[in-house]
């Protein structure tokens, strides 16, 4: 693991990926570092960083797009494949080397907060959480990409693919207001989202009959508690739908200044689950 580790982490520096991210990140974080904190005397860093949500959307795709897709595409992951290095071990260090990237500008904000209590007062419990809370969001945000790459040997589509899911995460609060409130309509929306999910789960194991089982015990199911109890799906839709916004988390530490581990535990839960989809997704081109 180790060994693919170092040689992903060195082929982001031999590439001029790694710098040109790096330097993307830090060069908008002074931006609105200035801006904000150094001349409109805002003594919180957490201004900066509900900026940098934006640059990371676009950021970060372009950090994750050659995690599997290139390797699909120059074959090279059937050298790895076919080494002594489980797919577990490969997915995991894969994911580490863009996570150290991502780390390495995420340390240097760490010393805003410290030149701003140099010129005046500062909060650093808050400015230390929200980047804490920042780093896990942004590590949600390169599981997602690295598990829209496993899925494509294409860079382009793996790359525009992640940024369509990142905007879609940001608009998340807002679109809820447009979704369905009735009682119908919840049913219809979650029958939509259960069809998704089974989507995603044939194109990662291409098992047909499990796909067909899922889809009709899904439907059936939700079909049968709707005639049970109608008045339980009112507005239900919306309810779920608000719960899994990811940007939420973030902006109790950066708005409401709370400290959510529940969030954390939330963003942690969110990476373990793409990394695991990324593996089966892995396994299945191994034997594909």
């Amino acid at each position: 693991m180790a060994a693919v580790y170092k040689r992903e982490l060195k082929s982001y520096f031999q590439s001029m990926t790694g710098y040109v991210f790096i330097a993307f990140l830090v060069l908008f974080a002074g931006i609105y570092f200035m801006a904000y904190n150094m001349m409109s005397g805002y003594p919180y860093f957490s201004y900066t960083l509900s900026g940098m949500v934006t640059i990371i959307m676009i950021g970060i795709p372009v950090l994750t797009m050659r995690s599997f897709a290139d390797d699909r595409k120059t074959k090279t992951d059937q050298l790895l494949l076919t080494s002594p290095v489980s797919v577990v071990k490969i997915v995991m260090a894969k994911y580490l080397s863009m996570v150290t990237v991502f780390a390495i500008p995420v340390l240097i904000f760490c010393l805003c907060p410290l030149i701003i209590k140099m010129n005046g007062t500062a909060h650093l419990l808050v400015d230390y959480s929200s980047i804490l809370a920042f780093f896990l969001m942004g590590c949600v945000y390169i599981s997602i990409g690295m598990f829209i790459s496993s899925l494509t040997e294409s860079q382009i589509i793996a790359v525009v693919g992640t940024f369509g899911v990142l905007l879609l995460l940001i608009l998340w609060p807002s679109l809820v207001n447009f979704l369905p409130t009735s009682a119908i309509g919840s049913l219809i929306g979650f029958l939509f989202l259960w069809t998704l999910a089974v989507m995603i789960v044939h194109r990662i194991t291409s098992h047909n009959l499990l796909a067909v089982v899922l889809e009709a015990v899904g439907a059936i199911a939700m079909v049968a508690a709707y005639f049970i109890n109608k008045n339980m799906f009112d507005r239900l839709l919306v309810k779920a739908v608000e719960k899994i916004a990811i940007t939420d988390v973030f902006q109790n530490f950066i708005g409401n200044y709370i400290f959510d581990l529940g969030g954390l535990i939330y963003y942690i839960t969110i990476i373990f689950l793409l990394i695991f989809l990324t593996i089966q997704s892995v396994e299945k081109s191994r034997w594909s």
